[in-house]
């Protein structure tokens, strides 16, 4: 028979162990199993969702389109591909309707080849890059020569403030690249609208201020409700008039955790302050769905899992 003192002593340890489990959790990230949070094509029929995937210092967004089409916008860091994959695979997805490549920077386009190896794919946009501006990387050579394996072609960008591409009730609209030859390779970067209802999605990639300026300066409707901001947060991007164009609700920053840019730059922060900033180094993977009838009609959530360790 066990005596007080021990019976206290066994009391005390258990309770500890629960105060250091409970004390545990609420220092590390909430990262349910995929399938907890699984979302496909069939699930998401009459409302557009948009995945802003944490691929850590990357970007990578994947928009399921209220027809059942799909979107992937760009695909994380070169290595990333695997882990890419095994997560659209996750969401039973077995084909890309519509890839989009903003610009040819390695943590953009990383793991395109893989993508592109794996899904049936329907068309590839890109920008056309000046002769002089063309990357040699191994990562770009990738990218281009799966298009070639699977017969495939890239199309051409021409930005209108007529969509580019109408499915179903949503509406497609490329905004840049606006000038044939950059001294920056960011501002190649395919700027992409999403419209749905009365609802809108505004993907930068990596656009600086020149391309944010050139943008302005054409009239293009930039208003949106969900701006992924460009640049990861740099202080190249989002400028002040570029913003209050925009006027979003929520910015989407996708960066990696104490990351060796320092992105998002505090200055870009300060820029947002008045509106709701979410972020993948803090969030993880960010999900927002849009019924594209009424202003609460636009929800997110953060509870995800990381898709790159």
């Amino acid at each position: 028979m066990v005596g007080k003192s021990r019976r206290k002593t066994l009391i005390g340890i258990i309770c500890a162990i629960l105060v250091l489990i409970l004390s545990c959790q609420g220092c590390t990230r909430f990262v349910p199993n995929v399938s907890e949070q699984k979302i496909t094509t069939a699930t998401t029929e009459g409302s557009l969702v948009a995945e802003f995937l944490d691929v850590d210092q990357a970007d990578c967004e994947l928009i399921y389109l209220p027809d059942g089409k799909v979107m992937l916008i760009d695909a994380g860091n070169r290595g990333d591909g695997d882990e890419i994959v095994a997560y659209l695979n996750s969401k039973d997805i077995t084909k890309i309707d519509y890839l989009i490549a903003t610009h040819p920077h390695a943590d953009h386009i990383g793991g395109m080849a893989d993508v592109i190896n794996t899904f049936e794919i329907g068309a590839i946009y890109a920008p056309r890059v000046a002769r002089d501006d063309t990357p040699t990387s191994k990562t770009y050579e990738d990218f281009l020569l799966a298009i070639k394996n699977k017969g495939l072609k890239i199309k051409g960008v021409a930005p209108s403030n007529q969509p580019a591409i109408t499915t179903g009730d949503c509406g497609i609209y490329f905004f840049s690249p606006n000038s044939a030859d950059y001294d920056e390779l960011n501002n190649y970067s395919v700027t992409v609208k999403i419209t749905y209802g009365i609802h809108s999605f505004l993907f930068m990639g990596d656009a600086e201020r020149l391309s944010e300026d050139e943008m302005l300066g054409a009239g293009y409707n930039l208003s949106a409700d969900v701006l992924k901001v460009g640049h990861h947060g740099s202080d190249s991007s989002s400028g002040k008039e570029f913003l209050k164009a925009v006027d979003p609700d929520y910015a989407v920053i996708s960066c990696g955790a104490d990351n060796k840019y320092n992105h998002p730059h505090k200055k870009t922060l300060n820029a947002l302050k008045k509106i709701k900033v979410l972020r993948t180094d803090l969030d993880n993977t960010i999900i927002f769905m849009a019924d594209g009838k009424t202003k609460n009609g636009l929800k997110f959530t953060t509870k995800n899992p990381t898709v790159v360790d």
